[in-house]
């Protein structure tokens, strides 16, 4: 989406800048306009010390940076010298990305000015709760999902270094996240458009060209899997998948935006992906 003074809002996830390779790629990321946004769709790094690195990176060069957390962030990892765990980990680094400047999913919902009118640009942190049990078939609940998983090899990092503290489950602290995001998107003006951005699908679609089909259990919410219409939607933004591509949903353009790891980019003919341009969905479904 171009705004009316021809900047751009741009969107990266999964910068994962522990990676040398991907850390120069962020140092030497630039606006295309002085004025353009970055929204930037988590699993920035797994170190406190590394995300607010890459956050004031990006600061010093973007007018505007939008942040929300992937699954990495909230990783305590033992050698982090920041050990909180759960809430209090996230809150850690909402207090950090907001010393920086940068917007998170705690603050209120900027307004981009397009040439149609403004969209509200909603930086979202939802997490999963083990619903999308398709690569899993036959499993009734979340616990013969996961043993299907587990004899399967496939078993998600967050296990060990995600925690949900103080809630006893990661699929309670993703219900109560949606809860409250719900809330906050209901109160929104009804007429006024979306870009919806989670570090998670919202819809289990994206999953489904999967390699290991059962780690779609870490990948969202059945929750969500209506909001891009019950929410005004123009665009859909998200990460996590290491899939980058569009997809189109109602009308309503998917956009995964995420950089990946030096391993998976490297085997591309194009080489690493920076960011890309959030255009309207309406817009562009409208000239297919």
């Amino acid at each position: 989406m171009t705004g009316a003074d021809g900047a751009h809002l741009l969107a990266i996830s999964d910068l994962h800048v522990g990676y040398q390779a991907n850390r120069l790629i962020v140092e030497g990321l630039r606006p295309e306009h002085d004025d353009d946004w970055l929204l930037v769709a988590g699993d920035v790094a797994e170190r406190s010390t590394d995300i607010t690195w890459a956050l004031s990176t990006l600061k010093k060069h973007f007018s505007t940076v939008i942040w929300l957390p992937g699954n990495h962030e909230l990783w305590t990892p033992p050698d982090d010298p920041v050990q909180l765990r759960g809430e209090h980990r996230y809150r850690y680094l909402v207090q950090e990305a907001r010393r920086l400047g940068v917007i998170t999913p705690e603050d209120p919902y900027p307004l981009w000015e397009g040439p149609d009118g403004p969209v509200a640009v909603v930086p979202m942190f939802l997490l999963y709760d083990y619903t999308w049990r398709d690569g899993t078939p036959g499993a009734r609940t979340k616990e013969e999902a996961l043993a299907q998983a587990r004899e399967a090899g496939v078993v998600c990092t967050d296990e060990m270094f995600l925690h949900p503290d103080p809630l006893p489950g990661r699929d309670d602290w993703c219900r109560a996240r949606v809860a409250e995001t719900a809330r906050r998107l209901e109160a929104l003006d009804p007429a006024l458009p979306t870009v919806l951005a989670n570090h998670w699908p919202l819809h289990r679609e994206p999953t489904a060209v999967l390699h290991y089909p059962s780690f779609a259990l870490w990948c969202g919410t059945e929750l969500t899997e209506q909001w891009h219409t019950r929410f005004r939607a123009t665009e859909v933004v998200y990460g996590h998948l290491h899939i980058p591509r569009v997809i189109w949903r109602d009308g309503v353009r998917f956009t995964e935006v995420s950089l990946g790891y030096p391993r998976e980019w490297g085997r591309r003919p194009t080489g690493p992906a920076g960011p890309r341009r959030i255009l309207a969905g309406r817009q562009q479904a409208a000239r297919r």
